[in-house]
């Protein structure tokens, strides 16, 4: 089986099997062995590990995964590429294709079966409209995860590593650093991929931290708070956390809160640190901690 990291042997497979690209799934196949050679060095991907691909395609990364690795599992969510993958991974016996929707997929389970529930590494190149819910999935669900390297939108890798005060700044580069540590490894221009996607893409490679680098005492409510606090970004923190569905906090307590931080009710959201965060949520926390215990001796 040729190797489909080059034009030609793509074009081949996609016409063998009258493939259509489905907009829906947002498909980009990459045409570029370079670009997949840097992927799997960065995703240090040897033959211990257990890899998760999502989103093979028609496999042209894959091959390479099998190539480097103990096991690879990928999951594909087009039923349509699943006979193609059967061909163009026909050599390999360390594969095994899903066809699901890896949102839906039991990835703890997973772990525990085919990896001893050691931390796994994941790969992807994902369409740019379902990486964050792919992203946070696979951290909040506390999955036994190593390093998850990704094929992204080169503004969505942006916003995973940058810091506050700067326009990209958001929930996303927050959620990412709280559990990772975010590092871009190669930017991919629109050639490297078959269609040519309008935007540059890029590789990022969050390698997760042993524990958060913040101390927080309930998770859930620091993601509302930061989601609140962006939700909005013209406004200030306190109107932004006040005008939040999701939180439903008095005014009284969202003010005493920011001040009890050592900030002015002005500041707005994007220029607070993920540390700043943490220490707001914990407050926060407390407080409706004590009012809740206030409420049942009364």
């Amino acid at each position: 089986m040729a190797t489909l990291g080059n034009p030609q042997n793509t074009i081949a497979v996609l016409q063998k099997y009258n493939f259509n690209f489905q907009k829906k799934f947002g498909q980009n196949f990459l045409i570029d062995t370079h670009v997949l050679d840097k992927i799997i060095r960065a995703a240090e991907i040897t033959r211990e590990d257990f890899v998760l691909e999502i989103g093979p395609g028609i496999g042209t990364m894959t091959q390479y995964l099998c190539e480097n690795a103990r096991q690879v599992l990928a999951v594909e969510i087009d039923k349509t590429l699943i006979p193609i993958l059967a061909d163009t991974l026909s050599e390999y016996g360390n594969v095994e294709v899903l066809n699901e929707d890896i949102l839906k997929v039991d990835i703890n389970r997973i772990a525990r079966e085919k990896n001893d529930g050691k931390p796994i590494k994941v790969v992807a190149n994902l369409p740019y409209y379902i990486t964050t819910p792919i992203i946070m999935g696979l951290f909040e669900s506390h999955v036994p995860i190593d390093s998850i390297t990704v094929m992204v939108q080169k503004e969505v890798a942006d916003r995973m590593q940058v810091g506050p005060g700067t326009k990209d700044y958001g929930a996303l580069s927050l959620a990412v650093q709280y559990y990772a540590r975010p590092e871009i490894v190669a930017n991919v221009p629109p050639n490297c991929f078959m269609p040519r996607p309008k935007v540059g893409s890029a590789v990022i490679r969050l390698v997760r931290h042993e524990k958060p680098t913040v101390e927080v005492e309930d998770e859930r409510l620091m993601f509302r708070l930061i989601r609140a606090s962006f939700n909005q970004r013209r406004k200030t923190l306190a109107n932004g956390l006040n005008n939040s569905g999701e939180l439903k906090l008095s005014k009284e307590v969202i003010t005493r809160a920011i001040e009890e931080l050592g900030l002015s009710p002005g500041i707005r959201g994007e220029a607070l640190t993920l540390g700043q965060f943490a220490k707001l949520s914990n407050i926060i926390y407390g407080m409706l901690h004590d009012l809740t215990v206030e409420s049942l001796q009364h």
